[in-house]
Order: C-alpha cells, then structure tokens, then sequence
C-alpha cells in the first residue's frame, strides 16, 4: 500500500473513540458535558450539524465515564418500543430478571419505587431518529429522575422545536456544537496525522493551506475528512502515474482546489 493511500484511512469518517481529536472548542465540549452529567438534571440536549463532532464526543464521554459512574450508550436508536424499554431495565437492574410482561407503564411505576435510590445516566445518539411518541416516553422517563438522558439530535428546523418546545421543561443544560475555525482546522488535521507518526507530511501544510480548507468546508469536521481524503487519493494518483508533479515539500492548493472540484464544493 502506497503512503498516500495510508494517508487517506486516517481520514476515514469513522465514529470511534481514538477519533476524538482534543481540540480548544472541542475539550470545551467535552468538559461542559461532563460537568452537566454531574448535576441532578433530567435531561441534557446536545446538538449541532451534521459533522461538527456529536457522536464521537458522546463515545468519547461514555469510554471515559463508564468504569467510574452508571453511564450507558445506545448508539443507534432503537425503534421498537418494546425493546427499548427492555434496554433501559437492563440498565436499571442490570442483576434483576427481565419481567416476561414488561411494559412502558410498569417500568415507569418501577423507577417510581426507585426514586432517591437509583440514577444513572443514558447517553442517546443519533435521537433525531426517534419517532414523536418515543421522545414523549422518554421525556416521561426523566421525571421519575431515575434515568438521565443525554439526547444526543442534529440540529434542524425540526429538532429546534424538540429543543425549545417539546422537552422545553425538562432540559435544564443544552450544549451546541459548532464548525471549527481556522485554527481548529489546522490542529485537526495536523493532530490526525501526528497520532500516526506522519510528522513530515504535516509538515507539508501551510497557513494558507488551512485557509482555503476551512474556506471550502466551513469547518465542519466531516467535510475536512472528506477534502483531505480526497486530496491523497489524488496525490497516491500522481505518484504512481506523474511523480514529478508531487515532487515538491509542500501542498499546493491547487491540488485542494482540484479536490474541492471532484467532490462539488467548488465548480469549474
């Protein structure tokens, strides 16, 4: 396998824990979550675009907090209101027996019974994926204050009227994850590629290189792995087919250009 085709994997959209990259915004996030699922609230919403690093901070949050508090994840949403609430009675009792007959009403009279006794935290990502009558049990749930949920939604015209209208009394902390700046950009890339030794190919990147990436992606995570993806597929072509053209040390934005162009962020 070529180096530029090395290169591309590391800039794979992957959601996994050694994918968080401690950025200045982003161990702000980090820690602001953190300190929120320390306070006795009910509900905590965490939203932002597509992109801007939602899911991989909630992995990050529940790799870190799991050994130390009664911290659970479910990662893709579960449909099924059945076995949704089979989930969460495992987390709740993870000794007891699953009830044959357990229903929404009964879990809800059994947390009842638990109150000032159990709590624990749920983080659910991906919840923009729940339907309405979902959401309204889960908002149900966080009275009984046996189980925080950490509500994890992209940010749409639809998940603001969740945000403001819907869950309005019981979310007492709301985080908003936003696209990086410019120096965000720069420390993403570079970071992501000094985890894997590539300190020369860092090296390759200039000011005016991260301008221009962040100019074409905005910042958003997700279209920065995308752009950089495609800019060593597009270097792995020329060094096997025009090597001359790459023999330079460091990165042109013409090749980011034709990059921006291949993936329609820029027409020519």
């Amino acid at each position: 396998m070529s180096k530029y085709r090395k290169l591309q994997s590391i800039f794979i959209d992957r959601i996994e824990v050694n994918q968080y990259i401690g950025l200045d915004t982003s161990i702000l996030f980090y820690n602001k979550l953190r300190e929120s699922i320390k306070k006795p609230l009910k509900m905590i919403l965490l939203y932002g675009k597509p992109g801007t690093g939602k899911s991989v901070l909630i992995n990050k949050i529940y790799h870190d907090t799991k050994e130390k508090k009664e911290v659970f994840l479910i990662s893709a949403p579960i449909q099924n209101e059945e076995e949704f609430i089979k989930k969460l009675y495992t987390f709740v009792l993870p000794k007891s027996t699953l009830p044959e007959d357990l229903t929404y009403n009964r879990f809800i009279d059994i947390c009842n019974t638990l109150k000032d006794k159990k709590h624990i935290t749920v983080l659910l990502d991906e919840a923009q994926l729940y339907p309405p009558s979902m959401m309204e049990k889960i908002r149900l749930i966080s009275d009984t204050r046996v189980i925080k949920f950490v509500v994890s939604l992209h940010k749409t015209e639809k998940e603001d009227v969740i945000a403001k209208e819907h869950f309005q009394s019981r979310i007492w902390e709301t985080i908003e994850l936003k696209n990086g700046t410019v120096h965000d950009t720069q420390m993403y890339i570079q970071k992501k590629l000094i985890q894997q030794n590539y300190f020369e190919v860092s090296n390759m990147f200039r000011k005016s290189n991260f301008r221009l990436i962040h100019k074409l992606t905005k910042g958003n995570y997700r279209e920065i792995n995308k752009l950089i993806f495609t800019l060593f597929e597009i270097y792995d072509h020329y060094e096997t087919s025009k090597p001359s053209k790459i023999a330079h040390l460091h990165i042109k934005n013409r090749f980011i250009e034709m990059s921006a162009l291949k993936l329609g962020y820029i027409h020519a």
